[in-house]
C-alpha cells in the first residue's frame, strides 16, 4: 500500500477488531494494542514502547492521561493523551494480572513487543477479519478523523486535535482527517 492512506474504520471495524483480539491467545494484551491505537491515537511504535509509568499515579493508579515520553514519540513529539474510559478500563484490569514496571505490551517471553511485531499483528487481524487497505496506521487515522469532527461538541478546535496527534505541523493533522460524504450532501443541502 505503499503512497496510500491507511483507511479509516467504521464503528463496526472496530468492533469486529476487537471481537478478533478476544479470541487470541492473549486477548487483554491485544485488546489493549487495539484501544491504544483507536482510543489514543498511538503509532505501532508508541504502543510498543509505552511504559506503565507513563499512564501510572504516583499512587500507582491509572491516571487520568498517557504521559508519552518525547523518547518514545516520533520525532520527539511526546504529549499528553487523556484515557478514553474503555482505554482505562482495560488497562486497570491488565494491572491487576501484572508487574506495574516496564512495557505495558508485552511479547510472549515477556519482554517488550517490538514495533514491527504490533504492525504484524495488525496485518494479521485485519487479514483475518478480512478488512483491506487498512494497516497498524487505521486507528490512528480512525482516531484523529473522529476527534476532528468531534471538535465543535467538545468546545474544542484543529489545534486540540494536533495536539493529541503529536503532529508539528497542522497541515498534517489535516492530511489525516478522512471527509464525510454523508456531512458533505447535507451541507450542501443547507447551502
Amino acid at each position: 500500500m505503499p503512497g496510500r492512506q491507511a483507511k479509516i474504520l467504521s464503528t463496526d471495524n472496530c468492533g469486529d477488531l476487537l471481537v478478533f483480539a478476544s479470541t487470541t491467545r492473549h486477548p487483554l494484551r491485544n485488546r489493549l494494542i487495539v484501544l491504544l491505537s483507536i482510543k489514543a491515537g498511538l503509532r505501532a511504535a508508541e504502543i510498543a514502547n509505552l511504559t506503565w509509568e507513563m499512564v501510572l499515579t504516583p499512587a500507582a493508579d491509572i491516571g487520568p492521561a498517557i504521559e508519552l515520553d518525547d523518547r518514545v514519540a516520533k520525532k520527539s513529539g511526546g504529549r499528553l493523551i487523556p484515557i478514553h474510559p474503555d482505554l482505562a478500563e482495560a488497562l486497570s484490569h491488565l494491572r491487576r494480572q501484572t508487574e506495574a514496571a516496564g512495557p505495558i505490551i508485552r511479547s510472549q517471553r515477556g519482554g517488550p513487543m517490538s514495533p514491527v511485531s504490533i504492525v504484524n499483528w495488525f496485518a494479521n487481524a485485519y487479514r483475518t477479519i478480512g478488512l483491506q487497505g487498512c494497516s497498524s496506521h487505521s486507528g490512528r487515522r480512525t482516531f484523529i478523523t473522529r476527534a476532528a469532527r468531534l471538535v465543535h461538541n467538545a468546545g474544542a478546535s484543529l489545534r486540540d486535535v494536533q495536539l493529541l496527534a503529536g503532529h508539528r505541523s497542522i497541515q498534517t493533522t489535516q492530511r489525516y482527517i478522512d471527509g464525510d460524504t454523508d456531512a458533505q450532501r447535507k451541507l450542501v443541502s443547507l447551502i
